[in-house]
């Protein structure tokens, strides 16, 4: 019969578990590479002439609804400001209305509106199972076979007799081996490091909108 215990103190768990735990590392180290280059690649643009990456921004123009600095001027306040003609004799409209309209440019850091890919393992479950059958099997025949024969004649008497007997037996071993390995990974998409967050932060606060 096999040694079952032999047979299991023998398998290389370093393989069967070392094996998912390396890639479980190795997958984290992947995943920080991927966002230092996703920072570099989206966010920045190559400098000119061999300098430092600029900052990618994206501008946003549209019109806003602005309190009229000029309203409620007089028309010769007007005039000395040179904003009317010296010879007009009424406030043009676009003076008198309290609120005009202003062409604003809006400037957004690009990284500011994405989500930077901040995966983290943070559950990993390893199930190895191992299965060993060992089945033996004896199987034994016996035939036993036999004959005799008695002739008799005057003062003589002939006996012959013969046998035989005849054992077989045979033996079967068989072990089943059954090897499952199951591995579970639970990941998310982690706060940002402390130190991106902050840079992050500093950016938000440079979003500026400029009346043009």
């Amino acid at each position: 019969m096999a040694n079952l215990v032999q047979e299991l103190n023998s398998l290389d768990f370093s393989v069967y578990i070392g094996g998912p735990l390396q890639a479980a590392v190795k997958a984290q180290h992947d995943a920080s590479i991927s966002q230092v280059n996703f920072i570099k690649e989206v966010g920045f643009t190559p400098g000119t002439n061999g300098g430092p990456e600029l900052l990618k921004y994206v501008d946003f123009n549209y019109k806003k609804s602005v309190p009229n600095p000029d309203a409620g001027k007089t028309l010769e306040q007007l005039k000395a400001e040179g904003k009317v003609d010296a010879s007009a004799t009424a406030i043009p409209a676009i003076y008198s209305n309290p609120f005009t309209d202003a062409e604003v440019n809006l400037k957004v850091p690009f990284l500011t509106m994405l989500t930077v890919p901040a995966l983290r393992i943070d559950e990993m479950t390893i199930d190895f199972n191992a299965k060993l059958n060992s089945v033996e099997t004896q199987n034994v025949s016996s035939e036993f076979s036999g004959s005799a024969s008695l002739s008799a004649k005057i003062w003589k008497v002939k006996f012959n007799a013969s046998a035989s007997y005849k054992k077989t037996s045979s033996s079967t071993s068989t072990t089943e081996r059954t090897y499952t390995l199951g591995v579970h990974v639970r990941a998310v998409n982690d706060e940002l490091p402390a130190g991106l967050a902050r840079v992050m932060d500093m950016l938000e606060d440079s979003i500026s909108a400029v009346n043009k």
